[in-house]
């Protein structure tokens, strides 16, 4: 069976959500299939360039696949959260949302504190994320992976909700597992 079919079918659309208009794609049925998110997480660390001393993700789903795609690697996980959840020093970018602005932050040091990194100059980071739409959440986490003195040389998301630009507007090199 096609792999890609597969994992589709653990894919829920939900109409209507979080607004009029707008189709959500639910990964809560392949989160809860094992076999599915082990899949899912082969498939996403599969597209993983030679060369790669990290993986990155934004909270929440990204910590979800970013995680699991980083330990099939054996490699670090850096973690990018929302403005103001991070207790030291922190780089940012802002993004924009439907409804207004935001930011992504990471610890200052979060790069120098990886093992396998630690002072490496240009280290290679993958990201990784259960979707892209607009890409501007995607685009802010290179942004600060790129302040932390590394660069996004890849990312990796599970679905691309195609027909909203996040492609163009991250405008790196981008590998999906799912098209919608």
């Amino acid at each position: 069976m096609n792999d890609r079919h597969d994992l589709a079918r653990f894919v829920r659309e939900v109409p209507d959500f979080p607004k009029p208009g707008i189709l959500f794609r639910d990964i809560t049925p392949l989160l809860a299939d094992a076999r599915a998110f082990a899949r899912a997480t082969e498939a996403l660390a599969g597209f993983a360039p030679a060369g790669v001393d990290a993986v990155a993700g934004m909270e929440a789903r990204g910590f979800i696949f970013g995680v699991a795609v980083a330990a099939r690697l054996s490699l670090p996980f850096i973690p990018i959260r929302k403005a103001g959840k991070l207790p030291l020093e922190t780089v940012s970018a802002s993004y924009r949302l439907e409804y207004g602005e935001s930011s992504a932050q990471a610890h200052a040091d979060a790069l120098a504190r990886c093992t396998k990194v630690g002072t490496k100059v240009g280290a290679k980071v993958l990201l990784a994320d259960d979707l892209i739409a607009t890409g501007g959440t995607l685009r802010a986490c290179a942004e600060v992976i790129e302040q932390l003195g590394a660069e996004a040389v890849m990312a990796a998301c599970l679905i691309e909700l195609k027909g909203l630009g996040g492609r163009e507007q991250y405008a790196r090199p981008l590998t999906t597992v799912l098209q919608y």
